[in-house]
């Protein structure tokens, strides 16, 4: 049988297609995968990977990807596929709640967003789903917008401190070999007997008639199959307001370029797909722009170089210096929020919730469609 990283045993993972499972693809496919990177070992991976003219699928760190940006840089252009492995590895807090997995990934990806430009909807967790996942989690990475990869060959590189190079590629060798085979290795530190063994690996799959590959988001994952044991522990399940405001919208990071409509106080707009933006799961929008064609009034306010709305019974004094939104409506106290601008083509760009809750159209109601995203306020 299979065994994730921390050595409990598992069933065998399987390939999952439109919710159902099967054990075969079409034709003889290997996809060798490397978790904890990048490293200084990532780059004898790499010259081994191109002299062998075969690509690899990288499940990197977000702390290690910080520490070695030059690695990052590498694996990209040498067009091998990168995945997401949380930022640091720590099982305690990554499987507290679903939560703390999510802003560790969410990290992940912004680090990579920096160094390459792009995301990556590719996830791995650590030491495998088996034991650690239950429903929520998987049912929210989807949602989300992820695919969530195990394996279904572990070279057992990771399974003790130093596993010699003749035990790694024999675990390899001996394993139960699919049509469809990811193999589980391992590129960070301490992994230099892995490095040794991936050659004999690599030749042993040419040698069987394999087709090398890297991970696609295209295609079925393999994933182990969900631990019953897992519903003990008892996690916090987070709340649909939470997972309307963070998860929903941030499946539109790795979709199709679709317009975003925003309708508030019986007017509606249109923003185009290079006119909005989504970070961190929320939407970014050009401040004037949008205020205006929901028919509020905006000025600019030279002498104190605040950005004021008027739109109904409210007035919204935007502060770019102290990043503030200070909110006055008739009849009621003001209120003061906290919130980071951004400046992009002269124009200044907000958060569209806070925009929407300052001005007195509080969000109610996030929806992905075919054609548009959609947010309804009050």
């Amino acid at each position: 049988m299979a065994k994730p990283a921390n050595g409990k045993a598992i069933v065998n993972a399987t390939v999952k297609t439109d919710g159902k499972t099967a054990n075969k693809a079409d034709g003889k496919v290997v996809y060798l995968t490397f978790d904890d990177g990048p490293s200084p070992l990532t780059d004898e991976v790499l010259d081994i990977l191109k002299k062998e003219d075969v690509p690899g699928t990288f499940f990197v760190l977000g702390e290690q990807a910080k520490r070695y940006p030059e690695m990052i840089r590498r694996i990209e252009e040498a067009g091998h596929t990168l995945g997401n492995h949380t930022y640091n590895h720590e099982y305690k807090e990554l499987y507290e709640s679903f939560g703390h997995f999510w802003k560790q990934i969410k990290a992940t990806e912004e680090v990579l967003r920096g160094i390459t430009g792009e995301r990556t909807p590719l996830v791995r967790a650590p030491g495998g789903t088996y034991g650690h996942f239950d429903q929520t989690y998987f049912n929210l990475l989807e949602l989300g917008g992820y695919k969530v990869f195990d394996w279904n060959v572990d070279s057992g590189d990771s399974r003790r401190k130093g596993v010699p190079a003749s035990e790694i590629v024999n675990n390899v060798i001996s394993a139960n070999q699919q049509n469809q085979v990811v193999v589980l290795l391992h590129d960070g530190g301490g992994h230099a007997e892995s490095v040794k063994a991936l050659p004999k690996i690599i030749q042993y799959y040419k040698k069987q008639g394999y087709a090398f590959q890297a991970i696609s988001p295209d295609q079925p994952p393999v994933q182990f199959h969900l631990d019953p044991s897992v519903k003990k522990k008892h996690r916090t399940i987070p709340s649909d307001a939470w997972v309307k405001a963070n998860v929903v919208p941030n499946a539109a990071l790795f979709g199709p370029d679709l317009p975003l409509t925003v309708e508030a106080g019986g007017v509606q707009t249109r923003l185009e797909s290079g006119e909005y933006r989504l970070q961190d799961g929320q939407y970014l929008v050009p401040l004037r722009t949008t205020m205006e064609r929901l028919g509020a009034k905006i000025h600019w306010d030279g002498d104190n170089q605040h950005a004021v709305v008027v739109w109904g019974n409210a007035k919204v004094t935007f502060d770019p210096k102290t990043g503030t939104a200070t909110s006055k409506r008739t009849g009621e106290p003001q209120v003061k929020y906290d919130l980071i601008f951004e400046r992009k083509n002269e124009s200044l760009w907000v958060p569209l919730r806070i925009l929407m809750e300052a001005a007195g159209h509080p969000i109610a109601s996030l929806t992905l469609r075919e054609d548009e995203r959609r947010v309804t306020a009050l």
